[in-house]
């Protein structure tokens, strides 16, 4: 990994003095940084997620996006904490999970709500064997059905039952989050993350189309390290804070819409 790492940063510096280049080489640096930490973790804590609101979850998968050391340390998103816990106690009986990922959510969220039924979703074949293998690992496999895309006809069932959609699809939100074309959305309570970096202005789009049937909190950023281990005293503020670094390139606001 440190000679692949090192290439690339080669790699991207070559060339006339250039802070876009610069910018490149650091982020590709940070994320090397980001898999040493997460591996020390692995070595020291072993693989369940040790705080949060998902703490106790057997997490032995890589992240198929993203930080896997924030998700080890339960620090991952961590602005969502409340809305958990919030959702917990609503004890939904279905949950759909949009852009499920490797399935720190479906996962997570089956872990907590013993008798809810999670459909996870992603288009990516890797991240949904990736999901699969988490949700067996955490003995949840029976109620975590893994599947690819979803379009708007699917989310019809949410007006059979009280169901949450959390989605996470890197800007498509635009497109599938539509109540006009897919209806059921409208009887589900929704957590989205609007990709704004992407797509400036998404979060107000979003929001201006469930305003009429949803209550709307958007969430921001923020770190806790809180979940810090004892050891990571002896490290650098740099790897600390790489340690609770997302890869998030710019802004993805989330959007907590509860039916009114």
């Amino acid at each position: 990994m440190t000679i692949s790492a090192t290439q690339t940063v080669k790699r991207l510096l070559d060339g006339p003095p250039d802070a876009a280049r610069l910018e490149q080489a650091f982020r590709h640096l940070a994320k090397w940084r980001s898999e040493l930490i997460s591996n020390t973790l692995v070595g020291r804590s072993g693989t369940k997620v040790t705080s949060g609101p998902f703490r106790g979850m057997d997490y032995p998968v890589r992240a198929s996006e993203g930080s896997r050391a924030a998700r080890l340390l339960g620090s991952y998103e961590s602005s969502l904490a409340p809305v958990i816990e919030e959702i917990v106690t609503k004890a939904y009986p279905v949950i759909i999970d949009v852009g499920s990922a490797e399935g720190y959510y479906a996962v997570g969220l089956a872990r907590r709500l013993p008798n809810a039924r999670v459909l996870a979703r992603d288009a990516n074949p890797k991240a949904q064997v990736l999901c699969a293998a988490l949700a067996a690992a955490n003995g949840v496999a029976d109620r975590v059905e893994v599947g690819g895309l979803m379009d708007h006809a699917d989310f019809d069932l949410c007006h059979a039952q009280k169901t949450l959609v959390v989605c996470d699809i890197e800007g498509a939100e635009a497109e599938l989050l539509d109540p006009v074309l897919a209806p059921g959305l409208a009887a589900a309570d929704i957590l989205v993350e609007a990709h704004d970096c992407m797509r400036p202005g998404l979060s107000g789009v979003i929001a201006e189309r469930f305003k009429a049937t949803h209550n709307i909190r958007v969430i921001g950023r923020r770190l806790d390290d809180s979940g810090l281990p004892d050891w990571m005293e002896g490290l650098s503020d740099l790897d600390r804070l790489v340690a609770l670094w997302e890869w998030r390139s710019g802004p993805t606001p989330w959007l907590w819409m509860v039916k009114k």
